[in-house]
């Protein structure tokens, strides 16, 4: 019985120190880019244009390309990656080739970001010709965080009891309409989960939108999804890399990365409230 307590104690205290260095660790990265970032955060910062070679002015062109390639990419996998876990959840037989699929899935997952930069520039930027556009970069970000959105929304789907299935069945409702009304709003707080994950990767990347929507420079906004844009993780590289001034560039580059911080929290943020918003529903 001792021996069961002391590893009781053992255990919880690993986790606690465990807690609390991820904790310390996020609150560390917070402070940090908050400190060197705040003194340039103002109301002009966040919607005037660059100038003076990225030396002065904001970063509104890279703001709004942010949220278009962010929102473009949760479009085009949202759907599909939904689709996709209830094709495998409900109407695949547990097959080895069901099961290599999932492995597949799984996978994709981890695959560097990099890798996913190269499909898009050899298939949407000049196989289809969608040039570096938004298009591209959205198409190319939507492929890359889909196994996540297919993964989490498959685990939601399976938490959802048979036996609300089989009642529904029971009741002479069809297996579309079963999934429809009642399994995927059931599991739409699980589907959220796996949506709040991908805003973040998606928001944060840099490597895919290099190569198929992202440009070093320009004073203007984008006016269709044939353009190519600013977009903050690609602005926060070339002022660190490629920038001439370096002790105003560094300046804006921390005030850039603190606003993607705030927008990838706001965009969560949301998505958070949605899923409670769901979860409470649910529970009524």
């Amino acid at each position: 019985m001792k021996r069961g307590t002391l590893s009781q104690g053992i255990g919880f205290t690993f986790l606690y120190l465990s807690m609390i260095i991820a904790l310390i660790s996020v609150g560390a990265i917070l402070f940090f880019i908050t400190k060197n970032g705040i003194k340039i955060i103002s109301w002009e910062f966040l919607t005037s244009v660059p100038r003076r070679a990225m030396t002065q002015g904001g970063i509104a062109p890279a703001l709004v390309g942010t949220f278009y390639l962010t929102i473009g990419a949760i479009f085009f996998a949202l759907p599909f990656g939904v689709a996709s876990a209830v094709f495998l959840t409900e109407y695949s037989p547990n097959s080895v080739v069901v099961n290599i699929i999932r492995m597949s899935i799984n996978n994709l997952a981890g695959v560097p970001s990099v890798v996913f930069g190269l499909f898009g520039l050899s298939i949407f930027v000049r196989f289809f010709g969608f040039g570096v556009s938004i298009l591209s970069g959205s198409l190319t970000l939507g492929i890359m965080i889909l196994p996540g959105i297919i993964s989490a929304s498959q685990e939601a789907l399976i938490a959802v009891p048979q036996s609300m299935r089989e009642a529904s069945l029971a009741l002479g409702a069809t297996q579309w309409q079963t999934i429809r009304k009642i399994v995927i709003p059931s599991a739409l707080s699980g589907i959220f989960t796996g949506v709040i994950l991908s805003i973040g990767r998606a928001a944060g990347e840099t490597a895919p939108i290099l190569f198929t929507a992202a440009t070093f420079y320009t004073r203007g906004f984008p006016d269709s999804i044939f353009s190519e844009v600013m977009a903050l993780p690609y602005h926060i590289y070339a002022l660190m890399t490629e920038g001439t001034h370096p002790e105003e560039q560094t300046l804006i580059a921390y005030g850039s990365a603190l606003v993607l911080l705030l927008l990838v929290i706001m965009i969560s943020g949301l998505a958070i409230y949605l899923r409670q918003r769901q979860r409470r529903y649910d529970l009524a």
